[in-house]
């Protein structure tokens, strides 16, 4: 089965979540400057969250542009990875709102790891009808980028309950990993 409905569903799916996440910004009260300051901590919640989630968006994109064909696991392995993407928005709002609260940093972290886990069995399943040795294979290898990440996060979501500052830097330190898209995959995007 051809891949066009997957990436419009996807693409439609992250644009609600991030649409919903804009709309969780409200109007400033006041009429200066001051008034911005208890918005900086909802702001950077956002800017972090906006980012995290157009990592997914760009990687996901990288990720079909070198596929050919889908098949019934991989959609329910795509609707996984939408799923915890799809709980960034409420998990961002609560780390907002409790002023970024160990259990709501936690709880993102938590969301965040399962996504990272989301990620590669999606791979896994676009590579099992591709074969190991498509362009998706062997751009994906071993993922060792993937796995330190997971690992990142895994650390992060513990720490999160010591100091949520080393939990939030763990979380920009994925973030910068994955902030350009993945050279695995623009290699072989180059040789088309």
């Amino acid at each position: 089965m051809g891949k066009t409905r997957l990436e419009a569903f996807s693409d439609g799916v992250i644009a609600i979540i991030i649409t919903i996440m804009v709309l969780e910004l409200k109007v400033p009260h006041g009429e200066d400057a001051h008034a911005l300051l208890p918005m900086i901590p909802i702001f950077l919640g956002y800017v972090f969250s906006f980012i995290m989630v157009g990592i997914y968006w760009n990687n996901h994109h990288h990720m079909l542009h070198i596929v050919h064909k889908i098949n019934g696991p991989v959609l329910w392995a795509n609707l996984h990875l939408l799923f915890w993407l799809s709980l960034i928005p409420v998990t961002t709002a609560w780390m907002q709102e409790s002023h970024f609260a160990s259990q709501a940093v936690a709880l993102y972290g938590f969301v965040l790891f399962m996504a990272s886990v989301a990620w590669p069995i999606l791979a896994h399943f676009l590579i099992k009808i591709h074969g190991n040795q498509s362009e998706l294979a062997i751009a994906f290898g071993e993922d060792r980028k993937g796995k330190i990440s997971m690992l990142m996060y895994l650390l992060a979501i513990p720490l999160a309950f010591l100091n949520v500052w080393i939990a939030i830097v763990l979380y920009i330190a994925v973030a910068v990993i994955w902030f350009i898209p993945d050279q695995r995959i623009e290699k072989n995007l180059h040789h088309e």
